[in-house]
């Protein structure tokens, strides 16, 4: 018996987050990788533990999973196998053996988040699977000036809540900034920190839009990070604009 990590990539569109819930909820990542786990290995049971938990309509470029299986084939062939058994939403880029203690989510020293705006006037279906569709037009410039209060180590409770009972909302933003496609049609949000809150990311951005259609300056922004009040910031922006990019280790 060995443990494995892996590196999967999904449009999250159609589950109901990572997380494995009760039936009622609908289809999870984590269910569709435990299943195609279970398919590989004579159909016994096989648990996948994600690094982040990513809610309904996240999507990931990088999730990390852990599980440990019997498999004499090779790691190239366990990675055939299992996209082999998963639906076309969800795909294992990697797979390797790893450490018995390795955990994805309590080993991690950090995660690195992209939420993608598509500040356009007219609809598009196929970017709009990715990215939250805002108009009027926003102030780039404004919103990467209000990005800069987020860095350091601070108080983020005005954008999220632990994913512990009790937990404390203090986190270290290393890195917090915005870039366009060619177009400029499509703004991203590049995030990184050690840890983040429940729906943090999506709460930023939504604040961060209220800087950009000018309803707040950049420094009131700053103002609401500091006040560490969730009732100062915006709701969460929809969940389809966002992806989990990179775990890191």
């Amino acid at each position: 018996m060995a443990r494995y990590k892996a590196v999967v990539e999904y449009d999250g569109t159609d589950y109901a987050g990572f997380q494995r819930q009760i039936p009622e909820a609908g289809p999870t990542v984590q269910g569709e990788l435990e299943s195609a786990l279970a398919a590989i290995n004579g159909g016994v049971a096989v648990t996948a533990h994600g690094a982040g938990r990513t809610d309904t309509g996240v999507h990931a470029a990088g999730q990390v999973i852990a599980f440990d299986l019997q498999w004499a084939h090779g790691t190239d062939a366990l990675t055939r196998a299992l996209n082999a058994n998963l639906p076309r939403t969800i795909a294992v880029k990697s797979a390797a053996e790893c450490a018995a203690g390795f955990h994805p989510r309590f080993s991690a020293k950090g995660r690195r988040y992209r939420y993608a705006i598509l500040n356009a006037p007219a609809r598009s279906p196929l970017r709009e699977r990715f990215a939250w569709r805002v108009w009027p037009l926003l102030d780039a410039r404004a919103m990467a000036e209000a990005s800069q209060y987020l860095m350091g180590r601070k108080d983020f409770g005005a954008f999220g809540s632990s994913p512990e009972p009790g937990g404390h909302t203090v986190r270290e933003v290393r890195e917090a900034r915005w870039d366009a496609d060619d177009d400029n049609a499509m703004l991203n949000f590049h995030i990184e920190a050690d840890a983040f809150l429940r729906r943090m990311v999506r709460s930023i951005v939504g604040t961060l839009k209220w800087v950009g259609a000018g309803e707040i300056a950049p420094d009131a922004f700053g103002d609401i990070v500091a006040s560490a009040d969730r009732s100062r910031a915006a709701a969460p922006a929809p969940p389809n604009g966002l992806c989990l990019v990179e775990v890191l280790y």
